[in-house]
């Protein structure tokens, strides 16, 4: 999905990169392809797992919004934020630290959950302050100075199995688990060619709904 998102950016060898968030080095591989990618990754178990990954990688420790191990000249083409936003709870302010990281021609790339009524024991396992209506993601990236380029939701069919998953967590207490158990091998084969036909839409259309937003926005001129 990403890949087929960056490479619809007209991306070329040669970018500066910043991701944030960057976790155990997940996306390093795809966007070391277009660039120096400078990862900031607070949590030290993550980052001492990206840095045996990926010898020589810059990997540094920081925070958003308050604690990011950048000189203040440090400029970038592409910056990317993959689930980060979500835990941060003055997501505002960290969106407008984040634009001033970004060259006056350079793109964010940013997604996260989508649909505050789906909020629920998976999202407090994993420390999210909240998930995103596609209206209120828009107003947080117009309000830090962004033009939102695109807004698309994503993972539309992963959204009725979470929406029953949610109303069992909610209404009947079946569930005890924090609804981050990996599928099955075949249903984990079939995820991933639905994926892939998502990846083959979402740089031409929007998607409706979805279980995550994904949004391209550039600084306001």
């Amino acid at each position: 999905m990403l890949k087929a998102v960056i490479r619809d950016l007209h991306s070329k060898p040669g970018m500066k990169i910043l991701e944030l968030g960057a976790g155990t080095g997940g996306n390093y591989e795809l966007l070391a392809k277009y660039g120096a990618v400078t990862a900031i990754e607070m949590n030290d178990t993550a980052r001492a797992i990206f840095q045996s990954r990926f010898e020589g990688a810059d990997v540094r420790s920081g925070m958003l919004p308050d604690n990011l191990p950048l000189d203040p000249e440090d400029e970038f083409d592409l910056v990317c934020m993959f689930d980060v936003l979500e835990h941060i709870k003055d997501d505002l302010a960290t969106l407008k630290v984040v634009k001033s990281k970004i060259k006056r021609d350079g793109v964010l790339l940013i997604t996260v959950p989508a649909y505050q009524a789906l909020f629920g024991p998976h999202d407090e396992a994993h420390h999210h302050k909240r998930r995103y209506e596609y209206i209120e993601l828009k107003e947080r990236l117009n309000q830090a100075g962004f033009v939102v380029e695109k807004l698309s939701f994503m993972n539309m069919t992963l959204l009725p199995v979470a929406l029953a998953a949610r109303v069992v967590d909610k209404f009947l207490k079946l569930t005890k688990g924090s609804g981050s158990e990996m599928p099955p091998a075949p249903l984990n084969t079939l995820l991933g060619g639905i994926f892939g036909a998502e990846a083959m839409i979402i740089p031409k259309a929007n998607l409706p709904f979805g279980l995550s937003l994904l949004a391209i926005a550039r600084i306001k001129s």
